[in-house]
Order: C-alpha cells, then structure tokens, then sequence
C-alpha cells in the first residue's frame, strides 16, 4: 500500500549538518553479480540495503547463490556516524545456476537489465517480471543481444518484461550490436556476465550516445578488479572468457544521494557535509561539486569529507545531464528556487526512466506556481514564487528527493507516497528531519 502524504519541512534557520549516505545502490548491484560469478566466494561490505538492492540479493538466490549475512557494515558513513540503509556485510557464496525460479525485478534498472544474462547462465527456466511501470522501460536491446549471443527467451514478441529465460547452463558469446541509447545499464549487464560466456563478448554500440558513461567506467573497473580482462574502445567492449576471482568489495558511499542534502545548504545558506567522499571515484555523483558550485555554492573536499556552503540566494543552471541524468530531478528542484533561468539538456533518456521523469517535473513544478516547459531533451525553467500543495511522486524515489528541496522554501507542500524513496534510500523522511534539527 502507498504510504500516507508527507509534510516536506521548512527550513527555519540555515541547515549545519554532517550527512552519513548509506552504500551505492551502483557498486552494490554490480558487486553483487561479480561475486555470485566469482569462482570463490566474497563479501560485499557496508552495502546499501534498499528495496533495489535486496531485490537483486533476492534474485541470485533464487538462481541458487548464497547471499547470507556476513559481517557487521554498521560503520559505514565514517565520522558522522552510521548512514541509514548501510546494513549488515553480505557474504556470497557462488553455487550452480539453477531454475526452475521466479525473478522480481520491481522498479529496478539494475536488477532488469543486470540479471536476464546471469539466469541465461542457469540451467532451467527463469521467468522474470518487475513492478507495472517496469514493464514500460526499455528492454528489448538486450533481450534481442542475449538472443544474438545464445540465449533462449520468450517474451512474447513484446521486447519488455514479463519474460522467461530458458537456460541451458552456458552462453556462447561472440560478436553482439546494441544500441544502448536508452541507457548504460543495457551494456553493463551484457558486460558483468560476459567473462562466463564461452566466447566472452565483444560489444558494439551503433545509436545515439550512451547516457550515463560514468556507469560504464564502474562496470569495467569492477570487472578488471574482479580479474576479468577487458579492453574498451569508441563504442566497443571487449570482456575475455575466465573465472572472476572471489574477494571483498567495499561500497562508497552513494554520491547520488547526496544531491538533495548538498542542495540543502544552497537554500538555506547553510552548511552541509557528506563524510567520507572518496577523492577519486567513478560515481557520477562525483559531478555535484561542479554544478552546485555553478550555482553558487562553496565547495571544498577534505579530511572530513565534500562540505558545501550556501551563499544566501543563488543561480540558475545551464549544463547538459547526459552523462549524469539522474542528478536532474534535484537539480531540477533548485533551480525552481534559483534568481535566474536554468537550461537542463542532453536528458531525453530520462522519459523511460522510473515514471516520465521530464513530463512529472514540468507537471509537479508548474503544479506549485513554477514555469517549467519540456524540451526535446530536457527543462527550461525559469523563476515565479511557489506555493504549497501536493507533490505527485510517480513511484519515483527522486521525486520525493526533488519534493524535499522544494519544501525547504515552500511552505505546504505535502508528499505523496514518502516511502517509495526506498527503493535507494531507507528512512529519507528521518534523516532529512535530523539534518533539519539544531544541534
């Protein structure tokens, strides 16, 4: 059942806070499929525990891997102290691949797209099927590739879930074209997997440009931690066929999730710090410290972590999101409070994405006296005072996120269905209220 409205709070004074994130949702999913591939098993430290997540550990073992408690993750977050959503370590143990078995993917990319060429490696029939939403987003690439490297699935001519993925304990592999326009993770789930195909896989991208590049980059650094030999050109990877190696992963922090918490301090002119921020990292959440500081903001990385300070009022933003779309909805909240126009392109991919996400932008900004328009590939907003009513979620957890930063300066607006923010960030609506709390 949906949960009950949400009252988005006002910030009463400038926010001061330091904001633990629990794991990326990211490196955990791919974490998780490198270590049920692995030829020993591994531990995935200081996941994130999230529906999306738990989805995928529910998944593979279903197909027979064991994904057990394992240790305590409780530290994660470093010194601002444990991070909601970081739970216990998981322990994985590789086992045989097996069906007959029943795969959830709810609304999650990463389990739709990441788990069909590992239960191509099953032996049995895996049937998967995700929330209704899910069965709208893109699909048919990779059904058509695993077709091309092998695999048996029968999806009723519809190139969407639901599907069944008939396995026969082994993939070919070979030569495979995609066109992966419609998001990374198409190549991504090819690119886990393929060191277990008989041939591996060489995969050629022929479209539009792939969004979200820095996905990709997780994906093959991940894979050549993991001991997979992979060779990347323009458009092309290459993964060699051999065993993946047993060994721990452990999870950064999920920059992504730190888009409304910075964003925090750039309304109220406050100051807000995320610990442990690594240095270097593939996350595209990492592209936050420029465009915050675009839009006025302080940014400084140090010893304590990212720490973002606001300015007292701030501007408008005009950047292309292809590579970082899914900072957009947050984006696009601040700058619905900004002092000048934005410009938001290079993010028509975000329309298959959990709802609509440019179409429920426009709608839920201009739904608060806002003037937000759709363009081909992207927003345009521009400045009007706001006011309070409802905000219309879609199922979708950034949404809500995008909600909370509306509500910091406008009084009244009441979230709906709070708790789908689950699906990547457990107890939200609590940590926002803390962060919002003196000291």
């Amino acid at each position: 059942m949906p949960s009950p409205h949400w009252p988005a709070p006002v910030a009463r004074v400038p926010v001061d806070a330091t904001v633990p994130l629990p794991g990326s949702k990211s490196m955990t999913n791919r974490a998780l499929i490198l270590a049920a591939l692995a030829a020993a098993p591994g531990r995935v430290v200081r996941p994130l525990r999230s529906r999306d997540t738990d989805l995928m550990a529910a998944a593979l073992r279903a197909l027979g891997v064991g994904v057990d408690e394992g240790g305590d993750g409780a530290a994660a977050g470093g010194p601002g102290g444990p991070a909601p959503g970081t739970g216990t370590d998981w322990r994985v143990v590789p086992g045989e691949l097996t069906g007959p078995a029943t795969v959830d993917t709810g609304l999650a990319g990463t389990v739709m797209r990441f788990l069909p060429p590992v239960a191509a490696l099953a032996s049995g029939e895996v049937f998967v099927d995700g929330d209704p939403r899910a069965r709208e987003r893109p699909m048919g690439p990779i059904i058509t590739a695993l077709r091309a490297l092998g695999a048996d699935i029968d999806d009723g001519g519809r190139g969407a879930l639901p599907f069944t993925v008939r396995g026969t304990g082994a993939v070919n592999g070979g030569e495979v074209v995609i066109d992966a326009s419609g998001s990374s993770q198409l190549v991504s789930g090819l690119l886990l997997a393929a060191p277990r195909f008989d041939k591996g896989v060489e995969i050629r991208h022929e479209g539009p440009p792939v969004p979200s590049a820095a996905h990709l980059t997780m994906t093959v650094e991940m894979l050549r931690a993991a001991g997979a030999t992979v060779e990347t050109g323009q458009n092309v990877w290459r993964v060699a066929p051999g065993p993946l190696r047993g060994r721990d992963w452990v999870i950064e922090p999920d920059l992504s999730n730190a888009a409304q918490f910075l964003g925090a301090a750039l309304v109220t002119g406050g100051r807000v710090t995320v610990p442990g921020w690594p240095a270097e990292t593939t996350q595209p959440g990492d592209a936050l410290r420029g465009l915050l500081g675009a839009m006025g903001a302080e940014v400084s990385h140090g010893p304590d972590g990212l720490t973002v300070r606001g300015r007292g009022g701030f501007g408008g933003l005009d950047a292309d999101l292809h590579a970082v779309g899914e900072l957009t909805p947050v984006l696009a909240a601040l700058c619905a409070l900004a002092d000048s126009p934005s410009r938001l392109t290079g993010i028509a991919h975000l329309r298959g994405h959990e709802t609509d996400r440019l179409a429920a932008l426009v709608a839920e900004i201009n739904g608060l006296g806002g003037d937000a328009t759709e363009l081909p590939d992207g927003l345009e907003i521009r400045p009007r005072p706001l006011h309070g009513g409802v905000f219309h979620t879609y199922d979708d957890h950034r949404m809500v996120m995008a909600a909370a930063v509306l509500g910091l300066a406008v009084p009244g607006i009441d979230v709906e269905n709070p708790g789908t923010v689950g699906k990547t960030l457990p107890n939200f609506t609590r940590q926002w209220a803390s962060m919002l709390t003196p000291a």
